[in-house]
């Protein structure tokens, strides 16, 4: 989980910046995971995933892909974020400058370009 990746690094962060995450949980459902998982950062909470749209990190996730959250793995992710539509947000870490400019970006594409033998592949 990349947040117990962000937990395990904090103590080396504490001295040179602020680390916040932001999910599209309800705070509740936020709340709960932070404590199951031993987090020490503020999570905060993307009602909708607008913050995402507006990085252009929101996707929908296909059919097939919302039956099997729903039925093979119970998540309802209508309830576990309180919106009609099935979106998540690309993983993505951002630096930010203490004047507000974006100073690194790191997103993890879901469908992303692959490299075989030398040559470029676009999935």
């Amino acid at each position: 989980m990349d947040l117990q990746a962000l937990q395990a690094v904090l103590p080396e962060l504490r001295d040179r910046a602020n680390l916040v995450a932001i999910s599209p949980q309800l705070p509740v459902n936020g709340q709960q995971m932070q404590q199951a998982h031993g987090l020490t950062f503020p999570l905060l909470t993307d009602s909708g995933n607008s913050l995402a749209a507006q990085f252009g990190l929101r996707f929908a996730l296909a059919d097939d892909l919302v039956e099997l959250y729903t039925n093979s793995l119970g998540i309802d992710l209508t309830k576990l974020n309180d919106e009609s539509g099935w979106t998540l947000p690309m993983p993505a870490r951002f630096v930010i400058a203490p004047g507000g400019d974006i100073i690194y970006a790191e997103v993890n594409r879901i469908i992303p370009n692959v490299r075989i033998r030398g040559r470029w592949f676009h999935c």
